[in-house]
Parts: structure tokens; sequence; C-alpha cells
């Protein structure tokens, strides 16, 4: 039984000069076969499980107009939720209104997940994203409707201080959300940043960034769950918490991603593909090796680490069986990444790969 599920939309009315995910500028038209494409796609694949998580993302779905939102929220009322779900729609600051809000309300969703990126207008235009929003006016009212709200940050470009960094978290805390996003800004191909030979900030004040926002949300009352993820007692992220611990998926969408019967699969990028029902891309057999090497992977991501009980349940072998674990800590049942090793935690993780 699967019971998450992941929607990609990937259009936009702006492109983030640091985004490389799969997107493009809106057109009414294209969003319109498109959406008639994921219900054909949806049809194809998705068994009716009931789901206890449910995550719209993109690309930029608060870009749809009402029409579009109505058409796509259509094709989703045939899903049913457990009695406890998680329903999450992400959100870009601008986009968010009355209206918006309250057909979402309307409609199941039950957390919103909103791209502010910074409060600082320097580094919203260096991103290429709006500055002439009232940041702060649309996050009350999104407060209004909703009581699990996240919100993305980026930290670590150049040109920007810790002080910089200081009051963007001094702003965050002052709404009191239940969940931050944190990322450092990461050089990726085929972006605006790259093409315009962006100069990465130095490894060494993107860590203390890095661990001056874990040290102030922490004493601020947030728990930290995952390595770029931070939540009020209550609040954890159900959806991606299905990805960290190495659970089985649906993806449907453009350049989406999704896990299920042994196979790990990625679909298209070319909407014209996607248009014409190619979905997938590529799939690949995840044999017990790379199951194993997934579970450690992706579950030392999490603060709390990986379970040796629950590793040797479904796998029927222990940990120290398969995996050199010298770099890991452990206390009673989890091997975990000490915290100061968390920034640079890839190069532990690699160590994983079978």
């Amino acid at each position: 039984m699967i019971t998450s599920l992941y929607i990609h939309i990937p259009f936009c009315k702006n492109i983030c000069s640091y985004c490389d995910f799969s997107k493009m500028y809106y057109k009414e038209d294209i969003v319109s076969n498109y959406l008639d494409a994921l219900e054909k796609e949806i049809n194809l694949y998705f068994c009716g499980d009931g789901l206890k998580t449910l995550y719209i993302g993109g690309g930029t779905p608060s870009s749809l107009s009402m029409d579009m939102l109505d058409k796509l929220f259509s094709i989703l009322k045939r899903f049913k939720f457990y009695d406890k779900y998680e329903f999450t729609f992400e959100c870009n600051i601008e986009d968010i209104t009355e209206e918006l809000l309250s057909f979402l309300k309307d409609n199941r969703v039950n957390r919103l997940s909103i791209g502010v990126e910074s409060f600082n207008k320097k580094i919203l235009k260096f991103l290429n994203r709006n500055i002439s929003v009232d940041i702060d006016k649309k996050i009350k009212l999104a407060k209004k409707y909703f009581s699990n709200i996240n919100i993305d940050l980026i930290f670590g470009i150049n040109g920007f201080s810790m002080e910089d960094l200081e009051e963007d978290l001094d702003k965050f805390l002052s709404y009191d959300l239940s969940h931050i996003s944190i990322y450092s800004l990461i050089l990726e191909d085929n972006t605006m940043l790259k093409i315009n030979n962006y100069e990465k900030i130095d490894d060494d004040l993107s860590s203390d960034m890095y661990y001056f926002i874990c040290d102030t949300l922490e004493k601020n009352g947030y728990k930290h769950v995952e390595i770029s993820n931070f939540c009020k007692e209550g609040f954890e992220p159900m959806h991606n918490l299905v990805y960290w611990n190495n659970e089985k998926y649906y993806g449907f969408g453009l350049g989406a991603g999704g896990f299920i019967d042994n196979i790990r699969y990625t679909n298209t990028r070319s909407i014209n593909n996607y248009l014409d029902g190619k979905y997938r891309y590529e799939e690949t057999i995840v044999t017990k090796e790379i199951d194993m090497s997934n579970e450690m992977i992706l579950g030392l991501r999490k603060i709390e680490g990986v379970s040796r009980k629950e590793f040797n349940d479904k796998f029927n072998c222990s940990i120290e069986d398969v995996f050199d674990t010298h770099l890991l800590k452990k206390n009673k049942d989890y091997y975990y990444i000490d915290k100061n090793n968390l920034y640079t935690s890839n190069y532990i993780l690699k160590d994983f790969i079978l």
C-alpha cells in the first residue's frame, strides 16, 4: 500500500536565478493541456490507495489561475485521505490572496509551503524574485486560514553578511510559524547564476551561517528534524519524512520522481513528450543493496538517524554487517551523524553507496 503522493506543477510567472527544477513560463492553454495529461497519468498508475500525505509542488502551483486551480482540484477529488493526513500546497508569497486561501481551505489543503527565500529586498532582487510584495501582510493573511505553514529561507549568498542572515531569522521568528526549511545557495547548471558566472560564497562562512541558524532556531523552540528542516513540536513534516524514511510514494507530473513496486522512476522533463503521454524518462530496479544504501543515505539526513532495529527487521541483517560505521555516532538504537558534521554530511553519506 502506497499512502503518499507528489504532484509537480511546472509553471511559473517568473524564473528565479538559482532554480534548476522542471519549470516553464505560465501559458494558460499549455496549463490546461498539461492538466489533461496529468489526469491521464494518474489514471494510468494510481492504484486507489488512501493517502496520508499529498504534496503539490513546482514550479509554482499558486501561479495557476482560479479556473486552472479548479480544474486541478477536480482531478484531485478522486483521492481519499486517512483521518490524520497532511496536504501541502506550495505558494509564492505574491500569489497569496483571500480567494486563493479560501479555495485551498475548502479543498482539503491543511498545510502551506511558502517560498519566501528572504525578507531582504537586495537578496530577493539577486534571486530574481518579486521585491514589491508586502511579505508581512501576506504571511499574516495566510495565518488567518492555516496553522501549519512552512517557509523556505536561502542562506550562503555571496555578498551578504551574517548580520543580513540574523535579520532574516529575526523576521521569521516574529511570525511564530510551524516549520522552516533552510537551503544553502547551490550553483546549479543551466541557471542564470551559473550562466552569469556567479562566484560561490566561502565554505567556512556558509558553514558558520548554517550552524548559526541551527542554534538560533533550537533556542527558540524549533526541533531540528532533518539537516535542512526545523519544526515546532507536533508539526513534523509528514510528507518529507516519507522520503527520509525510504518509503514508497507516487510522483506525478513533469520531472516528478516516485518509488513504487521496487522501482524508482523519474518522469520526462520534456513538455512535448509529457503531453504525448510519454511520462517516464528513467526507471531503476531497486535491488536489496540499493535499498539498503538508500535506507542509510536518506535516513542519516534525519537528526535522529537510522534505527538499527528497523534496519534489521527490514533487511534481515544488521547495519554493521553491511556498512563501515566508524564516522557515525551511536546511541541505544540509532546511528546518526554528529551535529558538528551535519553541514559536511555529504562526505559521510557517500560512504554508504554500495
